[in-house]
């Protein structure tokens, strides 16, 4: 995790509408259990009937631990794990599994509790409101990885940007095509290169019959063909992450030395195989190992 409020802003990106719905769940939740959990029907008399507890009430142990603290701490476990690098466990699991379990064991309470009670008893407001939002949190929970309308961003990632009359972006700088670049950085968003072409080169066709560049270059020149100059095999690119992603080291080691959020573009600034070297807004480099969905600026 980027420990810098610029990178903590940019992590945030990595949050999806399932984890907003979550949430929210958990509010709601937090909300429930000061609200009545339990009614009483006295009748026309109020004299004797007793005051209706909610949810932090001692006598109504195990309710608070079980569906409210549960709940919001399974929320919590799940909206953690989008700020942890991928493949770190707890036990063989991750975290946004302990808090999927979590948000099933709290729905599993809420309905049993819901379903008890006698006789002048029935559910308070704050019961049912715990109840709803519990179910709720466990059905995200539960379908987020299995939904694209859920796994999408919350915040989406930002598209290109207008340029300004004077020709610099609204954010120049490291992290945005169309900013200041940097030696050997290619040029704004849209000025694609592929993998092999040597910025500055023209793409496509040379032949000369075609009234190409190549055609025009070549027309004035007579015997020997001019040796042409040899092609860059890689082109530094700006790109950004569809998802939170490690960034090993260089060296191989296991342990990522940052973490490449949605929402900001960085360097790429050398190929290893499938693998990208990318540079990070803080100079640090290291090896993106996936980079399946990546968008090319």
């Amino acid at each position: 995790m980027i420990n810098t409020d610029k990178g903590l802003q940019l992590n945030i990106r990595s949050l999806t509408r399932g984890d907003g719905v979550v949430i929210g769940a958990a509010v709601l939740l937090f909300i429930a259990s000061f609200l009545s959990f339990y009614s009483y029907d006295c009748g026309k008399s109020t004299i004797g009937c007793p005051a209706e507890p909610n949810g932090w009430k001692s006598g109504l142990f195990p309710v608070l631990p079980s569906i409210f603290l549960a709940g919001i701490i399974a929320a919590v476990l799940i909206v953690a794990a989008r700020f942890q690098p991928e493949g770190r466990k707890v036990l063989g699991l991750g975290l946004d599994q302990w808090g999927t379990a979590l948000t099933v064991f709290a729905a599993w309470s809420s309905v049993w509790t819901i379903l008890g009670g006698g006789e002048s008893i029935s559910p308070g407001v704050g019961q049912i409101l715990g109840l709803i939002a519990n179910l709720a949190l466990a059905a995200v929970a539960l379908l987020t990885p299995r939904t694209p309308a859920l796994k999408a961003p919350l915040m989406g990632v930002p598209g290109p940007q207008a340029p300004s009359p004077y020709g610099a972006g609204p954010n120049p700088g490291y992290g945005y095509p169309g900013g200041a670049q940097q030696p050997g950085a290619p040029g704004p968003y849209g000025a694609q290169q592929p993998y092999g072409a040597q910025p500055g080169q023209p793409q496509g066709p040379q032949d000369p019959s075609m009234g190409g560049a190549a055609g025009a270059a070549a027309a004035p020149q007579t015997g020997a063909a001019q040796p042409a100059a040899p092609a860059a095999d890689f082109a530094p690119f700006w790109f950004a992450v569809p998802v939170a992603r490690p960034l090993y080291g260089e060296d191989g080691s296991p342990t990522p030395v940052a973490e490449l959020a949605p929402g900001t573009w960085y360097l790429a600034v050398d190929q290893r195989g499938a693998a990208l070297v990318a540079q990070t807004q803080d100079g640090r480099r290291g090896v993106l190992q996936d980079t399946t969905g990546i968008q090319r600026g």
